[in-house]
């Protein structure tokens, strides 16, 4: 049988616990809490072992995807409206601009 010890926390301590912990007792909740942050890896990881976080140069690169998504969706209208005729040359020359400034930012940040 494992010895057992008294902890004496704030009252608002042991509120904060009680709402928390659904079916597990006091001192199982508390042990749950301190393993997590004393575990092995101090990486942000789930059950899985994963990391539950973005990384700079991943959200970086999926940055750069949505930006070339959408330069390339640009591109698309913009010619399908040219060989449909149906532009005005206001739409045009804002998608124009919105498309070089997408291709600048590009290439400034590569």
């Amino acid at each position: 049988m494992a010895e057992k010890r008294m902890l004496i926390v704030d009252a608002e301590v042991a509120r904060k616990v009680d709402e928390s912990r659904g079916e597990m007792s006091r001192s199982e909740f508390i042990n749950f809490l301190i393993e997590g942050q004393f575990s092995e890896d101090k990486e942000y990881k789930g059950d899985t072992g994963k990391q539950n976080y973005v990384t700079k140069e991943e959200l970086h690169r999926s940055l750069q995807g949505v930006k070339e998504l959408l330069r390339t969706f640009l591109e698309f209208f913009l010619s399908y409206g040219l060989e449909v005729g149906k532009h005005s040359d206001k739409n045009f020359n804002e998608l124009s601009q919105k498309l070089q400034a997408l291709v600048n930012s590009k290439t400034m940040e590569s």
